[in-house]
């Protein structure tokens, strides 16, 4: 078996996942008291994925000294790196901010989120 073959094998069921988050107008066109409510709703939004959804978090990184202003795509505003156990796993991750109330809103209508699926590296893990 190539090194190639031993290396696309070795990815077990799970899936490694890379969560990109972006914050839209709407957030900064909020009010304090609005911003305020949104901040609490994704922290409890996104709590515990673990326990929900057997999702185990490797990293997250938050981008939001660097890029300023609404992220509608890359370069990205936050980033969650993650073990998923399956495609529909990822899928209920991602629609935490389709279904999660913000007051009379949708969570979608502050944040963005795409999900890119791949693998483990096969160097650099060290």
């Amino acid at each position: 078996m190539s090194v190639a073959e031993t290396y696309r094998d070795t990815a077990g069921g799970s899936l490694r996942v890379l969560f990109c988050i972006g914050v839209r107008d709407a957030f900064f066109a909020a009010e304090e008291k609005e911003r305020k409510a949104v901040f609490t709703t994704i922290n409890e939004a996104f709590a515990d994925l673990h326990g929900r959804f057997g999702v185990t978090v490797l990293g997250t990184m938050d981008d939001d000294e660097l890029v300023v202003g609404p992220a509608d795509g890359y370069p990205w505003t936050a980033y969650i790196l993650a073990d998923v156990p399956g495609y529909e796993v990822a899928t209920k991750v991602c629609d935490i901010v389709r279904s999660t109330e913000v007051g009379p809103a949708k969570l979608w209508k502050y944040l963005k989120i795409e999900a890119r699926i791949g693998r483990p590296l096969f160097f650099g893990n060290e």
